[in-house]
């Protein structure tokens, strides 16, 4: 279990921009993390959530560039070597894919690709790092982890596969792990077992979780803070409270009144599913000023201009919209 001291944020993102050429992919993302809290990024595909999780373990994309800070224990991931990052990955923040499949090497044994995280992050013998490779396989609960490491990814269900990338995540002790939407590929059994576990293992360890979902009901019974991206913009954040039961910006709201629908097994809870008119601009494609304003049924000339991300003095609750919605009765994700 990592227990080494920590003051202040273990992650700091500042102003995160992030650029593909001339287009903006992510713009002015900023937040804190401490030891311990949990934080959930929410929103439809292209919002930037992933692209905002690979800048803050400095794994983007060739060809895209990066602006503002990361900071890791005060320690800018925009502005130390590639070696240095290295170094940090792992050790003081982890990822854990949407797809093991892929991030896995299918040529090598599971407990061998387990073994080699861990003597990347902490000296051992190969014998040592074998031994700690079949008790991280016992704690993401493998049944018989001394045989079932000598399978091949291919050879595990989906949930067994994330299960192992879970074992690597905590493998070199992170202060933070990334999870990118870790459960989609699952059925709604095997993925609350996942998020269970998920849970389970970053408050043994202590560690930061930023947990990267389509699905408020998801992230609402996991993380205390909400963050809401569209178009690589944050359009509102606060407390899971806040979110759930005064959302103020209409995209928000909006997503909400979906997830209260619809149950976690997918069944239309009542009455017809609501949708958000339109789709999510291709990147690029996204008007100025706000970027919601061509779906939003509140949207005015104002919403040309970008609004800023604000709200009342002494809480954590703010809102990019220059039209938000008036506070409104509890329309908690249907469970």
């Amino acid at each position: 279990m990592s227990t080494a001291p920590c003051a202040g944020p273990v992650l700091s993102v500042r102003d995160l921009t992030i650029r593909n050429g001339p287009v903006d992919l992510v713009s002015g993302v900023s937040f804190d993390l401490a030891r311990g809290e949990r934080l959930g990024l929410i929103g439809e595909s292209g919002s930037g959530k992933t692209l905002t999780a690979l800048a803050a373990i400095g794994l983007l994309p060739a060809g895209l560039t990066a602006g503002g800070q990361v900071l890791i224990h005060g320690q800018d991931l925009f502005r130390i070597s590639e070696r240095n990052r290295s170094a940090l990955r792992g050790s003081r923040v982890a990822m854990v894919f949407q797809e093991p499949l892929a991030a896995l090497n299918p040529t090598m044994r599971i407990g061998k690709q387990i073994a080699e995280a861990c003597r990347v992050h902490r000296p051992a013998s190969p014998s040592q790092a074998r031994a700690r490779a079949i008790e991280l396989l016992r704690r993401v609960e493998f049944t018989d982890p001394a045989r079932q490491a000598r399978a091949y990814p291919h050879q595990l269900s989906g949930g067994q596969r994330q299960r192992v990338m879970l074992a690597m995540a905590i493998a070199g002790d992170p202060d933070v792990i990334l999870a990118d939407e870790p459960t989609s590929a699952l059925d709604v059994t095997v993925a609350g077992q996942v998020l269970a576990l998920l849970a389970r293992l970053a408050a043994e360890e202590g560690c930061a979780l930023v947990l990267i979902s389509h699905d408020l009901a998801v992230v609402s019974g996991m993380c205390e803070r909400i963050m809401v991206l569209y178009g690589g913009r944050v359009a509102e954040s606060g407390t899971t409270r806040q979110l759930l039961t005064a959302p103020r910006h209409p995209y928000t709201a909006a997503l909400l009144a979906t997830s209260a629908a619809v149950t976690l097994d997918g069944t239309l809870k009542r009455g017809v599913l609501p949708v958000i008119r339109g789709q999510v601009p291709a990147a690029g494609g996204f008007p100025a000023g706000c970027p919601f304003r061509n779906r939003c049924d509140r949207a005015t000339a104002e919403c040309e201009q970008v609004p800023p991300l604000a709200g009342p003095e002494g809480t954590a609750h703010r809102v990019a919209c220059f039209h938000p919605v008036e506070e409104g009765p509890d329309v908690r994700p249907a469970r």
